[in-house]
């Protein structure tokens, strides 16, 4: 199907090539998601570009112009098109590197997002409330966000933590590949059975700070632990149902439901093998190989020579994407779902199919709108889910600090694993 599409901002209709009679309107679901979505424009959990920015542009934000039809799955007119409001960019940095290597790969990952931000400031603005995304709104522009994407560059530093969030960093996703020394990853060994009484102490800061605590990559021991002490809402900024595909990176039945209690958001992801359970056995075998990597090139080299042993993949599709959204809101509630694409630069088949750029918003709640979805809803999954969590965590954070002061506390004097009682 071809399509011509509309340069408005917010507005305009897609028309399609029909049969061989010509011109003719779109699916009407579409036309509707639209018209939701422009009303609610989509909060968007993930987006990667900062690090395809790093790795296929050398960190030359002035190079890679996004202002226009861009290389790979992300610029503003695709942005626009499909009705993005709200983009949290993930500052993403390795957990192979060093400490030292970790926290200065994580401060070039938020200048890269930073000046990509301020080079477009006709469509980007940079966000670090809900006031602003608002006041984005109103002047037309996307607001943008920062998301750390692994606790390790704080290097065990409540200090650094801090200094992040002085930075516009808004939330933390606590673990990546590996386990810290504070709290488990879904897809590494078990070091902590959760998290520690320093990792308790760093959610307990987050919550002070208003940094929305994300629980992407973390453990089933390490969410649960979190839920237990969190004193405001929690995300999973891109992670999807573990009913549905049994990913250690999706979300159990048992904690969706206390995700409900908790005030939080699941923001569904869009990568293949969290939503395609063909496509998860096939990859079963590739996160041991992957997890060492902290280049594009290295996990391109190793993604080639899997395919070459096990063939080509399944194809993930944006059906499967709508079920898991149905299933986290039958289990958490419809107020507890949102999305977190996780467009990071993928190509062909390791995009799902229907879901293969930031233009393709419309197109996904227009299949729950065909699924019985009301407009409500789908404003609830697009924008008011997240920002109402979000807004309950600065609610948070104004009352915590009024009653307790910065945390002074250090990994060294708090119990290790195993110590604590």
């Amino acid at each position: 199907m071809l399509a011509r599409r509309a340069k408005s901002v917010l507005l305009g209709f897609t028309v399609v090539l029909a049969g061989q009679g010509g011109w003719a309107a779109e699916d009407p679901a579409v036309q509707r998601a639209r018209k939701v979505l422009s009303e609610a424009p989509v909060v968007d959990g993930h987006n990667d570009l900062p690090w395809v920015i790093r790795e296929k542009f050398g960190g030359n934000v002035e190079g890679h112009d996004i202002s226009k039809r861009a290389e790979y799955d992300t610029d503003i007119p695709r942005l626009r098109e499909g009705r993005v409001g709200t983009q949290f960019w993930s500052v993403y940095v390795p957990t192979s590197l060093s400490p030292l290597e970790a926290m200065t790969a994580q401060l070039e990952q938020i200048d890269i997002a930073k000046r990509m931000i301020g080079l477009y400031p006709d469509d980007l603005m940079l966000a670090t409330s809900v006031a602003d995304i608002e006041a984005a709104r109103r002047q037309e522009k996307i607001a943008s966000l920062l998301g750390m994407e692994g606790g390790h560059t704080i290097a065990n530093s409540l200090g650094a933590l801090r200094s992040y969030y002085d930075l516009g960093v808004r939330y933390m996703t606590l673990t990546h590949f590996h386990s810290n020394d504070w709290a488990d990853s879904a897809t590494d060994d078990a070091r902590h059975e959760g998290l520690t009484g320093f990792g308790r102490e760093v959610v307990r800061e987050m919550n002070r700070l208003g940094m929305l605590v994300d629980l992407s990559h973390v453990s089933e021991a390490t969410m649960n632990d979190v839920l237990d002490i969190a004193e405001a809402p929690v995300i999973f900024s891109h992670s999807s149902a573990r009913a549905l595909t049994d990913h250690p990176r999706n979300v159990p039945d048992s904690v969706l439901k206390r995700i409900a209690k908790n005030g939080g958001v699941v923001m569904v992801t869009f990568i293949p093998a969290y939503v395609s359970a063909e496509r998860r056995d096939w990859e079963d075998g590739m996160i041991p190989l992957l997890k060492d990597a902290t280049t594009d090139a290295e996990w391109s080299r190793i993604g080639k020579a899997y395919r070459e042993e096990h063939g080509a993949p399944p194809l993930a599709t944006l059906s499967q994407v709508a079920d898991h959204i149905e299933h986290v809101a039958k289990i958490a509630g419809v107020d507890h779902v949102g999305i977190g694409s996780d467009f990071y630069g993928a190509e062909g088949d390791e995009l799902v199919q229907g879901l293969e750029d930031v233009s393709r918003f419309p197109e996904l709640a227009a299949e729950l709108i065909r699924r019985g979805w009301s407009d409500d809803k789908i404003a609830s999954l697009s924008r008011h889910n997240l920002l109402r969590a979000f807004s309950e965590a600065e609610r948070a954070a104004a009352r915590l600090q009024q009653s307790r002061p910065p945390s002074l506390k250090t990994i060294e004097s708090l119990p290790a694993p195993g110590a604590e009682t």
